[in-house]
């Protein structure tokens, strides 16, 4: 039961990770500094204080520029590599000694679910920036930061319930994709393809 439950908050923070690479890696990094999670080996390198402020300074770096149009794009193609990586090192690192998975299915679903979660935030950002024209890209960004954030602390406060809302924000997100691309495909029908 405990390695589903590690898994659980690895797959949470993979998640996370896909929405903001830095945050989870941040947190987890603090929670175990602070002593209240524990880190196996090499993955106790987040505890390290140089480490923890290179990865500080990326996520202020991200936070202000994901705000910006035309920055937040160039943010998110480097993010198609930094997320899914984060991921992977997420859903390891919360593995510890508990470890009763193969490391390589862990290491594999955590690249995986931070990948497809980045996919999807990278394919919303220009909708809703040619939507707005751009107004609503910080509101966006400050939304994905907060759900980041939020994800991360309760994949490592209350798993299970971090699994639920994964699974509940990824139905959510199938709904509106299926939906924007059936308003697309009927205003491509009805105008011929002519913008």
């Amino acid at each position: 039961m405990e390695g589903l439950i590690a898994l659980a908050t690895g797959l949470g923070l993979a998640t996370a990770s896909g929405l903001n690479a830095y945050l989870p890696l941040l947190t987890i990094g603090i929670f175990a500094r602070l002593g209240w999670i524990e880190l196996a080996a090499p993955f106790d390198l987040l505890t390290n204080v140089f480490v923890l402020l290179i990865i500080a300074a990326l996520a202020a770096l991200d936070f202000v520029g994901d705000k910006v149009p035309a920055v937040d794009s160039v943010l998110h193609a480097g993010g198609m590599v930094i997320s899914p990586i984060a991921g992977a090192i997420l859903a390891l690192a919360s593995q510890g000694d508990l470890a009763t998975i193969n490391p390589l299915l862990v290491g594999a679903a955590g690249l995986i679910v931070a990948g497809g979660t980045h996919a999807a935030r990278a394919a919303a950002r220009p909708v809703v920036t040619a939507a707005t024209g751009g107004t609503a890209n910080p509101v966006v960004s400050a939304v994905e930061d907060g759900a980041s954030l939020g994800l991360s602390l309760l994949a490592i406060l209350v798993p299970v319930l971090a699994i639920i809302l994964v699974i509940v924000l990824a139905v959510v997100a199938y709904r509106l994709f299926r939906r924007a691309a059936g308003i697309w495909k009927k205003r491509d029908v009805s105008t011929n393809g002519r913008v």
